[in-house]
């Protein structure tokens, strides 16, 4: 049987699943236990009740212990359903019980806030070295797994937007020569010739501008970009840039470009967010440098 995500239950009442994930919560209610199963799609209650060596398998799980599990999709009763989760309505009765891999007891809890709600957990009060080192515990947050998502969900919405106004996605070398930008850049030793040596990007500035010169005439690209500079708020060593070149244009199709980029990614990606002005009011420069005395 084919594994789904958690999410995917809704739409199965009745049938029978297989989900996998972790142990996000166990409760032990006598002849019933529950578990709240997580993946990267949220949270499912399974319940193992009837079975008394499929109930005792499950008495000995923990959180974090990563569990296979079938079982039939039922719904519940109403005055049982969770209108804070997603899949409140649902539970799976389980039938088979696979663990994976037990967990040791984490140094902190890997979500901060409950996904249905509630107090502030652990990880809010640990330091961010302790964070780092456990990384991949912090990435189990519900709130960091979501900023990662939504990246994706950006990056894909960008790659298509582009392709369907005629550009070119051209990856450009990420091994080059020096070019004067505004770091210092990351030396790399060439071991083929020694004494010599490649740069990383600070951008595709001059790549771009070759392809261009060759008649590709648009081009763009996600970009990974490195500058050997001090780290500060806005400031990074490596970081990701939309990057995008055009041949035959003028200032207004930039500006009719980038707007109805920005217009449909809020419209696509965060619909709850509302503009409150389209099309963009545009202000001369002497209007800004009036109205808030910076450019």
């Amino acid at each position: 049987m084919n594994r789904i995500f958690v999410n995917e239950t809704i739409s199965k009442i009745g049938e029978k699943v297989k989900v996998s994930g972790w142990v996000h919560v166990r409760r032990d209610h006598g002849k019933i236990i529950f578990i709240d199963l997580r993946d990267r799609s949220g949270l499912l209650q399974v319940v193992f009740a009837g079975n008394e060596d499929l109930r005792q398998k499950a008495d000995q799980l923990r959180s974090e212990w990563v569990v296979s599990i079938e079982g039939t999709v039922k719904e519940r009763p109403e005055n049982l359903k969770n209108p804070k989760i997603e899949t409140g309505g649902i539970e799976l009765a389980a039938e088979e019980l696979e663990v994976l891999n037990e967990s040791k007891t984490p140094p902190f809890s890997p979500y901060g806030r409950s996904p249905e709600g509630g107090e502030i957990g652990e990880k809010d009060k640990v330091n961010e070295e302790l964070r780092m080192e456990y990384r991949y515990l912090d990435l189990r947050d519900p709130k960091m797994q979501k900023n990662l998502i939504k990246r994706s969900e950006i990056l894909r919405f960008l790659n298509n937007y582009f392709k369907e106004h005629g550009f070119l996605e051209i990856e450009t070398p990420n091994l080059t020569k020096g070019t004067p930008e505004g770091a210092r850049e990351f030396v790399v030793p060439s071991r083929k010739h020694p004494g010599k040596f490649y740069v990383l990007p600070q951008s595709p500035q001059q790549f771009k501008q070759l392809l261009m010169v060759a008649g590709l005439e648009r081009y763009f690209q996600i970009a990974r970009c490195f500058r050997d500079e001090d780290s500060r708020g806005d400031r990074q060593p490596e970081f990701t840039q939309l990057d995008v070149e055009m041949s035959f244009i003028e200032e207004g199709d930039v500006l009719e470009l980038i707007e109805g980029m920005m217009i449909k990614l809020i419209e696509t990606v965060f619909p709850e967010k509302k503009l409150s002005k389209k099309p963009f009011p545009q202000l001369n420069y002497d209007e800004v440098m009036e109205k808030y005395q910076t450019d």
